[in-house]
């Protein structure tokens, strides 16, 4: 569980409920009207932009990585495929079908490593089931980010629909308040959905795809060199690439020190 975005979240909405609790009256700022051409609007418009099943499939895809977190690093996965390498030195492939690994993807490589697999298959299915899921990530965050572009511009139609309204009933002084209302809810909700909501999830796919590319290519990297019988420590130093410079030099003086 992704324990940022959940506070990110609560927090934002946690500060606009309590400005409008301190404001008197957090009942005006819920407008059925306006949460339609604001929330319906900027569905409609994306359904326009993107086929239906992009739909179906990106906004499930977003909501699941934005509140999930990798259970492992970078630098433990370099660490994990070390030691896998290490059993394969020792005991052979066969040694890796009771082998326990951390994350699902690497799990698969592993299968193919004892089941036999040659490496062009190993490579290809990996990059594949890689590429696929890289392929996900992007659609989610277009779709987001196409919800977040609309939800202002919609929310500004939504002002100008009530502000219409409300000059063409000047004449009657008691509908002026709720058709101004309808016009200031909605360019807040356009406001909110994009800033709160959208764009941070958005945002969130994007570094979730850099992720996912760099650990699930390293794995692809490592699983194809303990196919080829790489020595451990030769995988360790060829893996420690997908490490930042800095994060490699302080990995290169705990080698000197053990």
């Amino acid at each position: 569980m992704d324990i940022a975005s959940i506070l990110g979240l609560a927090g934002a909405f946690g500060i606009v409920l309590l400005l409008a609790v301190m404001g008197g009256d957090a009942g005006a700022l819920i407008d059925s009207h306006a949460a339609i051409c604001v929330f319906g609007g900027a569905l409609a418009a994306t359904l326009v932009r993107f086929p239906l099943h992009a739909i179906l499939h990106g906004l499930p895809v977003g909501l699941k990585y934005t509140f999930t977190m990798r259970k492992v690093t970078t630098r433990g996965l370099i660490d994990e495929i070390g030691s896998l390498a290490e059993l394969v030195r020792k005991q052979g492939p066969l040694a890796l079908e009771n082998a326990k690994t951390s994350d699902p993807f690497l799990a698969k490589g592993v299968r193919y490593i004892a089941d036999g697999y040659d490496a062009d298959f190993i490579r290809d299915s990996l990059e594949r089931e890689r590429d696929l899921l890289l392929g996900r990530l992007s659609e989610g965050e277009k779709i987001f980010r196409s919800i977040a572009d609309c939800a202002p511009a919609f929310g500004m139609v939504g002002t100008l629909i009530g502000m219409v309204q409300m000059f063409a009933n000047m004449a009657d002084p008691s509908t002026l308040g709720p058709y101004m209302a309808i016009a200031l809810c909605a360019t807040l909700y356009g406001a909110l959905v994009q800033n709160f909501i959208c764009m941070p999830i958005a945002d969130k796919l994007h570094l979730k795809f850099a992720e996912e590319d760099l650990n699930q290519t390293l794995i692809i990297d490592g699983i194809l060199q303990i196919r080829d019988a790489k020595s451990p420590a030769l995988v360790r130093e060829m893996l420690q690439a997908y490490l930042p410079e800095k994060h490699r030099d302080r990995e290169d003086e705990l080698d000197e020190a053990a």
